[in-house]
């Protein structure tokens, strides 16, 4: 695998990862600093704080990868495929309007960072750079959604997109063992 398409399919799970080891660090050095040295170091906080941000989009991001965004598919596994299909498809279209909406407006507020900059308290860095997440999360949420239905016409069509046939009747089989 080229290093570039590893990139591509890993870089949501460096980054999230990254950035947890990252807030540990921080923290575990403000408890020393705090319970060790009876000092507060300032730049703790808004590191911690800027990482957990751009861990949960990038969170998100990697759970529409892998397709574990909250669903209710034990309602949509009840349905006929075909409809269950039609449920999916409409609220994924749903989903895409609502990233494309945030886009707009993420993209609206960046602007606003770069025509007024602002910098971190401690950190001293411009607003604007730590911000790009909300663009970068909704983009990559969906480029991801696009290449499940790419995959996913790709491979067929068959089962609902981002869950292969097999994983549907294996979930529509254990549906009916529970009834």
């Amino acid at each position: 695998m080229s290093g570039l398409k590893w990139l591509e399919r890993h870089i949501e799970e460096l980054i999230c990862c990254t950035c947890l080891a990252i807030i540990a660090v921080a923290v575990f050095a403000q408890v020393v600093a705090r319970y060790l040295f009876e000092a507060a170091l300032h730049w703790t906080e808004e590191t911690a704080a800027m990482c957990m941000v751009w861990a949960v989009y990038m969170g998100a991001s990697l759970c529409v990868r892998e397709r574990f965004h909250i669903r209710i598919m034990v309602a949509v596994q009840a349905l006929p495929q075909g409809f269950g299909k039609i449920v999916i498809v409409i609220a994924d279209l749903f989903w895409a309007f609502f990233c494309l909406f945030m886009l707009k407006i993420s993209w609206d507020y960046l602007h606003v960072f770069w025509r007024f900059p602002e910098t971190s308290p401690s950190l001293g860095i411009n607003q604007f750079y730590p911000q790009t997440v909300l663009v970068i999360g909704y983009a990559l949420m969906l480029i991801r959604l696009l290449q499940t239905y790419v995959d996913w016409w790709r491979d067929g069509r068959n089962g609902l997109p981002g869950m292969l046939e097999e994983e549907w009747d294996a979930a529509t089989q254990d549906q009916e063992r529970r009834l």
